[in-house]
């Protein structure tokens, strides 16, 4: 942008790392603030390597663009070097969506969950904007866990039976489960879902935004002890999940 946020944070840090996709913008903004403490880097944010610009703990700070704001969220903490904390903007209901506990999940609440501590620290009504949006944003502030949430050995395949509960809303996980698990070669038949899901101790009336992170942690082990082989990615799938997702975390 025109670099308000960045002129606040050049005052307060020992160093800014500025991302800019805009030319234009990315060479003015040295220009304009000049700032030795201020390295401007022009490119893509979704196609920046954390350990490629920065060594050491780093934290990010950013006004983030509504439509890909999961998918940078994505980017960075399932990075190889994430941020020690992400204090961002986003708009109100994501914020919300992230932060929210039993019966209000989500895919996106889990996944930001997983690696992260998440904590809505100011609401920011529209009009504190020109011109206004037509919605409100919020303040999030991500603090990075030292661990995962829970431990598994293969978090995309625990992400995918998680996707497969949340694959026909508002279902009970007896019905849903099998249908989403369908789709990446796994042949469940209720009968087999009801006793998976007993087995640990998970009510099949349950719909998928009740389970916590540790329940699904629990479905996931006991599925992959029957269907390992099936819950690994193919090829097409971690070609698939590589993109950014801006809708689907």
């Amino acid at each position: 942008g025109l670099g308000v946020l960045t002129y606040e944070l050049v005052r307060r840090a020992g160093r800014v790392i500025a991302i800019e996709f805009d030319a234009r913008l990315a060479t003015r903004l040295p220009e304009a603030l000049r700032a030795a403490n201020l390295e401007v880097v022009q490119a893509d944010v979704l196609q920046v390597v954390p350990g490629e610009i920065i060594s050491g703990p780093y934290k990010i700070v950013a006004n983030l663009p509504y439509h890909i704001t999961s998918a940078i969220m994505r980017h960075f903490l399932e990075a190889a070097q994430p941020p020690e904390r992400m204090v961002v903007m986003v708009q109100r209901e994501v914020a919300e969506r992230i932060v929210a506990g039993p019966p209000d999940l989500s895919v996106l609440a889990h996944s930001v969950q997983f690696y992260a501590r998440a904590e809505i620290v100011a609401r920011v009504p529209a009009a504190a904007f020109l011109p206004a949006p037509k919605v409100d944003s919020a303040l999030l502030c991500l603090q990075r866990r030292a661990t995962p949430l829970v431990a598994v050995d293969d978090v995309h395949a625990l992400f995918r039976v998680i996707k497969a509960g949340f694959s026909q809303a508002r279902k009970k996980l007896a019905n849903a489960l099998p249908t989403g698990l369908h789709a990446s070669g796994i042949s469940l038949s209720k009968e087999q879902t009801l006793t998976l899901l007993t087995g640990v101790g998970v009510d099949p009336n349950r719909r998928a935004e009740t389970l916590t992170l540790h329940e699904w942690a629990a479905v996931y082990t006991a599925l992959q002890q029957k269907h390992g082989n099936a819950l690994a990615p193919s090829v097409d799938q971690d070609e698939q999940e590589a993109q950014p997702a801006p809708t689907d975390f």
